[in-house]
């Protein structure tokens, strides 16, 4: 029989979070942000972004799809789409609940997700939705009122968190393995790295 302590320590280790701990080099801007603490999409050169910058950092691997379909919800208030970037895993069911005194028309022309949501009001029921089963990414549009954008970027992964504006991210609970860790941080640009994981342990990486 093994020794209490020794079992002990197994237990820790098998319920010990792994965790990656690091931090993006983020683009800079000189645009202002509409209101503080909310993201905007921005076009420049035919490249969508966040302003003010942010990340997606996801862990690349095969995983499991979960026992139950996610939702999340993206809200038309004020005229913008909130939050105006979502990270979702396949598979996820995306409501867009209309908060606004006004008709939405949500849609998108993406070729991972092709919809049109039809014009909507507030006590609409049920509230328009759409299933996310292809990854990619995914520009959402209003028809009504066209300079609102927003972004949903779909990944064949549950392990995935959006960056602070200071460029720090933290990824946790992840499985033992070696795996690519990719960072979106543009339409056109994606970062990645191949990481290796132990139970129990933190990683710290830097991009670049």
């Amino acid at each position: 029989m093994k020794p209490f302590t020794t079992l002990l320590l197994a237990a820790t280790l098998a319920h010990a979070d792994t965790v990656i701990d690091g931090h993006v080099e983020l683009p800079k801007t000189k645009v202002t942000p509409v209101m503080a603490k909310r993201y905007e999409i921005v076009t420049k050169g035919g490249v969508l972004s966040t302003n003010p910058p942010a990340a997606v950092v996801y862990l690349e691997g095969s995983f499991d799809q979960p026992a139950t379909q996610p939702v999340r919800q993206i809200i038309q208030k004020d005229l913008v789409f909130n939050p105006s970037l979502l990270a979702v895993q396949t598979g996820t069911k995306v409501e867009f609940p209309n908060q606004d005194d006004t008709y939405h028309n949500v849609f998108s022309f993406s070729p991972a997700k092709r919809f049109d949501l039809g014009r909507h009001r507030p006590e609409d029921r049920p509230v328009p939705s759409q299933v996310f089963d292809k990854a990619g990414m995914i520009t959402l549009r209003c028809d009504i009122h066209e300079h609102m954008r927003g972004i949903i970027l779909v990944l064949d992964t549950p392990h995935f968190v959006i960056s602070g504006t200071d460029g720090n991210f933290k990824l946790g609970g992840l499985p033992a393995g070696t795996y690519k860790l990719k960072v979106w941080l543009d339409s056109r640009t994606t970062l990645e790295k191949s990481v290796t994981l132990t139970s129990g342990s933190t990683t710290k990486l830097s991009f670049p």
